[in-house]
């Protein structure tokens, strides 16, 4: 840009802000001469905040108030760490909830609610409509995704937080033990198990602050010496494994008498994730049963009743009114909702719907009403079920999102529920008639974020279950208002991905071979899928093109009209997916033990979410569109120099089997290029990272 001088008063500027940039462009005024007296420099300044409203901008140096000797010299160069030290996170929205595992109310106070997310850490409200993190910075660990919370009934100020959910899904996130706070949660301490990773349940003595028992799964992609019930005497300082069946087994349920907490129910789970897929059930699930505390447990998953196969999860609750009633929902090829009013001695099934058991290992939970022992709810995907005949038939409460996971009932006023879905936390003060929103608690799971050219610029992502939303990254008003974030393409694991040159088109993908591209002007959804024949519920091994749960979708940064995207091969469109060319072979290691069902002995589950293996990294080289680089999410990465007419296996020796999540070309030297890979689904949860000078 070429400045010109010019006479003063009348500055004018050479201002290319509004056109469409990624990088910020910085605003230049040059004046006849120095200014020297502040009065022409206000001049100069309400002239420019008259034309520029600064509430949306960022603060621009404006270096023609600068003596002209200082403006010659050149400034000193800062280490990049300290340059980073001065950047500051900001929620910029949108204010959508995430999922929610696990909730608590404090009873004698029907407004106090906790929540616990998978991933944003721990939330509390004293009104049910709005919700405060009480956890940011102040957990001594690294995990905020959390599995399990609850209240001392001596001392509701005292509360303990089991960290990594239980829902094992593959992108579960692992926890770091025990937490601890004594003033309901203004502060936190550790209290131990740091090496359980996936805290399910967790009971407090109803009398002793200080005896607390915890349902751990333990380590979920790998056999675990972790995984069982855990107790402690002396408030989290010391802890004893009080159950255990097997390195495959974990606890999942962890149930109590409160008239007699000495009488306690468990399930076990044997379970087991792998990065192709899931095995739900085996000998090692049951149900237990002690009286003693703890010091005894007994099998009962063979009493009268119960089901004679495998069992996969199961959910257990006592009835506090009748605790002699027990309610029992189990995975099994014969199983459903079962009862038993003989404290678990003999057990009858009253209802088998599979509504009530789909996707089991995700759900299979069941809380009895704290008064009426015939009132029953079981959360699930596209409800909150009840039952008020003892299980035998159930209706729907529509809770404000899908995918249901837990409720908490109020033993004061059994019409106050807390609810946790996949959309958030939610209350209701009748019973399940009204819900409270979901929209008020920032705690969504995005999986990947894009930006685009705009001023400002616009930032893009998907939710897990919510779906892909693009808003701005700063707003007049300040704040960024719910309402400024809009509905983009598609799904709820995508990229989202805004067309260069016009960002009211976006592409993103959804299960399976889903792939849309979606105009914002006209609402229009279109299919830009290539390879459309959508075969929902297939393995691995049963599909031509294994489209993954979040595959790569991106433009060409050195030829714009260039779209890719990724199967098991690399896939490009010159026409905006009209139509498409595959330009590479199958780039992972292709092995027929990874590529089988997924699901386990009892039930298959096949969403989308175990579609393996696949091209999971893709990039192309802004300094040449013919450079692209591939990694597989089973830990192998190619690269090509001719647009790919030939590929060449570069994989890093010291590497091993892992899911290469990112590579990052270099924007100044074609023969660098950087990536990284992650072994959580290994067990491994060390960083790696790579970088090469030579092509690879």
């Amino acid at each position: 840009m070429q400045l010109t001088q010019l006479p003063l008063p009348r500055a004018r500027w050479s201002l290319p802000l509004f056109p469409m940039h990624r990088h910020v462009r910085y605003a230049y005024i040059r004046t006849s001469e120095d200014l020297k007296n502040s009065s022409r420099r206000i001049q100069i300044m309400k002239n420019i905040l008259s034309f520029v409203n600064v509430r949306a901008l960022f603060i621009f140096v404006i270096i023609a108030l600068l003596p002209a000797a200082a403006r010659s010299q050149k400034p000193a160069s800062l280490p990049s760490q300290t340059l980073m030290s001065k950047l500051k996170w900001r929620c910029v929205g949108p204010y959508i909830g995430g999922r929610v595992v696990t909730v608590t109310g404090v009873p004698g106070n029907n407004h106090l609610f906790y929540a616990g997310t998978v991933g944003g850490g721990v939330w509390k409200s004293t009104d049910g409509a709005e919700w405060e993190n009480i956890s940011d910075g102040k957990l001594p660990g690294p995990s905020a995704s959390i599995g399990a919370i609850a209240v001392a009934p001596s001392n509701p100020n005292i509360l303990y937080v089991g960290t990594g959910e239980a829902d094992i899904r593959n992108t579960v996130i692992p926890g770091d033990g025990l937490f601890k706070s004594t003033d309901a949660g203004k502060t936190w301490q550790y209290a131990g198990l740091r090496d359980t990773h996936s805290i399910s349940a967790i009971l407090v003595d109803p009398k002793d602050p200080n005896v607390v028992y915890v349902a751990s799964l333990g380590h979920v992609f790998a056999p675990d010496p972790n995984r069982g019930v855990f107790k402690s005497t002396d408030g989290g300082k010391s802890w004893t494994k009080i159950l255990f069946v097997d390195n495959d087994t974990g606890a999942i349920c962890l149930v109590m008498d409160p008239g007699n907490p000495g009488s306690m129910y468990a399930a076990m789970w044997e379970a087991i994730r792998r990065p192709w897929g899931l095995s739900s059930g085996g000998p090692g699930s049951g149900i237990y049963k002690t009286t003693d505390g703890g010091a005894h447990w007994t099998n009962i998953s063979r009493n009268s009743g119960l089901p004679s196969g495998v069992l996969g999860r199961i959910g257990l609750s006592i009835a506090a009114s009748k605790p002699e009633i027990v309610y029992a929902i189990i995975q099994a090829k014969d199983g459903g909702v079962f009862r038993s009013d003989d404290a678990g001695a003999t057990w009858k099934r009253v209802n088998e719907e599979m509504k009530l058991r789909q996707r089991a290992f995700y759900y299979m939970t069941i809380y009895v009403d704290p008064k009426d022992p015939n009132t029953v709810y079981a959360p699930e995907v596209d409800a909150l079920w009840v039952s008020h005949d003892g299980g035998r038939t159930f209706t729907k409460l529509k809770t404000p999102h899908g995918d249901n996971h837990v409720v908490w009932i109020n033993p004061d006023d059994t019409k106050i529920l807390l609810e946790g879905n996949d959309g958030g936390a939610t209350v209701s003060t009748d019973g399940g008639k009204t819900w409270s929103t979901v929209h008020n608690q920032p705690t969504a799971q995005f999986y990947h974020v894009n930006i685009d050219e705009q001023f400002p610029y616009h930032i893009y992502g998907a939710q897990q279950d919510e779906g892909s939303f693009e808003g701005p990254s700063s707003h007049s008003g300040g704040l960024i208002p719910f309402g400024a974030w809009r509905e983009v393409a598609y799904g709820e694991s995508t990229y989202a991905v805004p067309q260069p040159g016009d960002p009211k088109i976006t592409y993103g993908s959804g299960y399976y071979s889903i792939f849309v591209k979606h105009d914002q002007r006209t609402g229009e959804f279109r299919s830009v899928s290539p390879w459309p024949h959508y075969q929902e519920g297939l393995s691995s091994g049963e599909l031509k093109y294994r489209f993954g749960w979040t595959r790569p979708i991106l433009f060409s940064p050195a030829n714009p009209k260039q779209l890719f995207t990724t199967a098991q091969c690399v896939f490009r469109s010159d026409d905006y997916g009209a139509t498409w060319n595959q330009i590479s072979p199958d780039l992972t290691r292709n092995q027929p033990n990874t590529e089988i069902p997924s699901g386990g002995p009892i039930d298959l589950d096949q969403s989308g979410a175990e579609v393996y293996p696949l091209v999971s990294a893709l990039a192309v080289s802004s300094l040449d569109a013919n450079l692209i680089w591939a990694g597989s999410d089973d830990g192998l990465v190619h690269v090509t120099t001719d647009g790919g007419k030939s590929w060449q296996k570069v994989t890093p020796p010291g590497l091993p089997e892992s899911s290469i999540n990112c590579i990052e070309p270099s924007h100044t030297d074609k023969q660098t290029a950087y990536l990284t890979a992650r072994r959580y689904m290994w067990d491994d949860f060390k960083p790696y990272v790579f970088k090469t000078t030579d092509l690879g």
